[in-house]
């Protein structure tokens, strides 16, 4: 049932969205020179590794690191246009593309880049790499990038635990007010 509801929301929001897409490539583009489109390896269902999609937010020179792992390191590797798609999650909208290809859910745990070691042994020890990862998740609706890895997987698994179609409506309407209001979003 999930997978259906998945699918057919990600080809709903592909059409409506689209005149969206076309101009946030465009302002994207003229922000800076590079792919319009963000392509990075993160670790899916069952540990299965798969290519995410996202609009490209960052300066094409940046390092493949984590959010946190780049604003420890100082660098500045946003764009313009960039800051604002990370401000609003617009930058995550390609990743409709993923759900409906299969690789991805609207909700559930957010992947992890592979190398984020810890993270991904404390999800699969804990069984949450079962679960298809999402655009949005339990962990981004209660802290977000404020969470530490140990936190973000606290909520993983109380996910994995009352996983239901009624707690995934709730944390998509979280998700729209926290895009609101940039809760948690570093």
């Amino acid at each position: 049932m999930k997978r259906l509801a998945d699918f057919l929301a990600a080809l709903v929001g592909l059409a409506v969205f689209a005149p969206l897409w076309l101009v946030l490539a465009v302002l994207i583009q003229l922000d800076s020179p590079g792919s319009v489109l963000f392509r990075q390896v993160r670790v899916g269902r069952n540990g299965r590794e798969f290519v995410l999609l996202k609009f490209r937010s960052m300066r094409t020179d940046t390092p493949h690191l984590s959010t946190a792992d780049l604003k420890s390191s100082g660098l500045e590797p946003y764009t313009r246009v960039g800051k604002w798609l990370r401000k609003t999650s617009l930058d995550e909208l390609p990743q409709l593309w993923n759900v409906l290809m299969g690789q991805m859910s609207l909700v559930g745990p957010r992947p992890a880049l592979p190398s984020q070691i810890a993270l991904n042994t404390q999800r699969e020890t804990l069984g949450v790499l079962a679960l298809r990862p999402g655009i949005t998740g339990w962990a981004q609706v209660n802290g977000r990038d404020n969470l530490s890895d140990d936190e973000k997987v606290a909520r993983d698994v109380e996910y994995l635990q009352r996983q239901s179609l009624w707690l995934d409506l709730q944390i998509l309407v979280l998700t729209v007010a926290a895009i609101f209001t940039a809760k948690g979003n570093k």
